[in-house]
């Protein structure tokens, strides 16, 4: 399997990432992943434009991609036909108890998830009731910011989905605000920096990216993916290639927790908007 040279068309920190995973590349068979991306909350316009990303890198690197709605799916037979889930801003309570239970099963077996922006556990996002999910994440969603510009930092510059990325990386997105920290729990890839947009309100340590080894299986989770013109963004799809690659443990992955920082001490959050 042969990586696509258009998406890395982005000078040295493209040709970074080419280069990590043309080393990716040659391990094993080609695999498959199911995207999706049921709502019986706030639906994003975006998730439309995601399924097509997703679809997009899968022909480009050689993966297959399946897209449903339909909770059904989520069967241990089935699962076992994916090396990873990707959770496309999947909002509500969308599966049902046996269905959950087969889902869990599949993580904690050695499954892989990969979730995106309003897949976050918490009330009005994904799930809010299920408190093996919630355990999955960490931490837990609470409101957002307006649609503005910020920057990240990124943190782990080694990880699949940020290898490659610019140490300060500028772009536009709706910005998630959450309860508790996914430090000491979870490896944080990148935060975002609150002193350069309006609605931040965690402090100076804002995680916007994370993974982590859940029982067997893998967790890796992306708050950025709001707009519909986040997934034509070649840095963004980059940085969501390398997801897939972490929760398919298809690219060398650090997992260990990062030790919580001593002012990591989020602020009463304001009331919860009318979506996540």
């Amino acid at each position: 399997m042969k990586p696509s040279k258009s998406l890395f068309s982005l000078g040295a920190a493209g040709l970074a990432f080419a280069g990590q995973l043309n080393a990716v590349a040659e391990v094993g068979e080609a695999f498959s992943v199911l995207v999706f991306s049921k709502t019986t909350g706030y639906r994003h316009a975006s998730i439309t434009n995601g399924i097509a990303a997703v679809r997009a890198l899968g022909t480009q690197h050689g993966f297959k991609v399946e897209a449903s709605e339909d909770s059904s799916v989520f069967t241990s037979t089935n699962l076992a036909r994916y090396e990873a889930v990707v959770f496309l801003s999947v909002t509500g309570e969308v599966l049902k108890p046996a269905e959950k239970e087969a889902f869990r099963s599949y993580i904690v077996g050695g499954g892989g998830l990969a979730a995106i922006h309003g897949a976050v556990f918490g009330p009005l996002a994904c799930e809010e009731k299920w408190r093996w999910y919630g355990e999955l994440f960490c931490c837990a969603f609470t409101n957002h910011s307006q649609i503005v510009p910020a920057t990240i930092v990124i943190e782990d510059t080694t990880s699949p989905s940020t290898a490659g990325l610019p140490a300060l990386w500028k772009r536009v997105d709706e910005w998630y605000n959450f309860a508790g920290t996914p430090r000491g729990c979870a490896h944080v890839l990148a935060r975002v920096d609150e002193s350069t947009y309006v609605g931040g309100k965690m402090g100076d340590d804002h995680p916007i990216a994370w993974c982590r080894r859940f029982g067997q299986g893998r967790m890796w989770y992306t708050a950025l993916g709001h707009t519909e013109s986040s997934f034509d963004e070649p840095l963004m799809r980059q940085h969501i290639l390398g997801g897939i690659l972490t929760a398919t443990r298809r690219a060398p992955t650090d997992f260990a927790p990062n030790a919580v920082r001593a002012s990591e001490k989020p602020r009463a959050a304001e009331s919860l908007p009318a979506k996540p």
